[in-house]
């Protein structure tokens, strides 16, 4: 797929531009895509939601909680964007431009929902839902495949329970990068054992990452 067509190119002009960019271009009217990128927030949540509602009837609320919770998620919005070739297409200063941020997955993430905001106003809600369904019905059937809608460190902390009898704890090992895109690593422990390592651009990606390594390597030994 590719970046939705707009009736109106400056909107999708705007959900492509980030502060930085206006920091380095002070001449241009100050608009960046963070007033989008709040709007197609909510949007996205309004139109995965109704999507699993009507796809599993049999699915209580707390399924379908978890299971919008792993489509809506910076990780999966940045990995979306990424097959749109969104990245290339962002309007950033000089400065993110060298630091990686056509490929950060806040700055991606953040992006793709002002996209949707911009759609949104474009063109309505129906238009938003024609573009994103193709999308989110193939990460979701992912998701379900992968029973990647489960908490990781719940599910780690489950299996060490019923396994070893005790709980695992986490420690960040490793901090890099600047302060506005400092990237953590955490270690999982399960006793004096560490059984996982994750990164993330904060400690709670971070140590979800680090849990899911731990369980793809304990199952695996099982």
């Amino acid at each position: 797929m590719s970046l939705p067509s707009f009736k109106n190119p400056e909107l999708l002009t705007r959900a492509l531009t980030h502060s930085s960019y206006l920091n380095e271009h002070p001449e241009i009217e100050p608009l960046d895509n963070e007033r989008l990128e709040f709007l197609g927030d909510a949007i996205l949540d309004f139109i995965v939601a109704g999507w699993l509602y009507r796809k599993y009837p049999d699915f209580d609320e707390g399924r379908l909680t978890s299971i919008r919770a792993a489509v809506v998620r910076a990780e999966k919005l940045s990995e979306l964007a990424n097959q749109i070739g969104l990245g290339k297409h962002l309007r950033l200063g000089k400065g993110e431009t060298v630091s990686g941020g056509r490929t950060r997955q806040a700055l991606l993430a953040d992006a793709f929902e002002a996209m949707l905001g911009a759609l949104y106003l474009d063109q309505g809600v129906r238009a938003v839902q024609r573009w994103l369904t193709p999308l989110i019905t193939i990460e979701i059937e992912r998701i379900l495949a992968a029973q990647g809608d489960r908490d990781a460190k719940s599910a780690l902390q489950e299996w060490s329970q019923a396994q070893r009898r005790i709980t695992p704890h986490y420690r960040t090992v490793n901090e890099a990068g600047p302060d506005h895109a400092k990237l953590f690593t955490v270690a999982v422990f399960i006793g004096s054992e560490e059984v996982g390592r994750g990164t993330g651009y904060s400690k709670q990606t971070a140590a979800q990452a680090a849990a899911a390594d731990a369980l793809s390597q304990l199952l695996a030994e099982s």
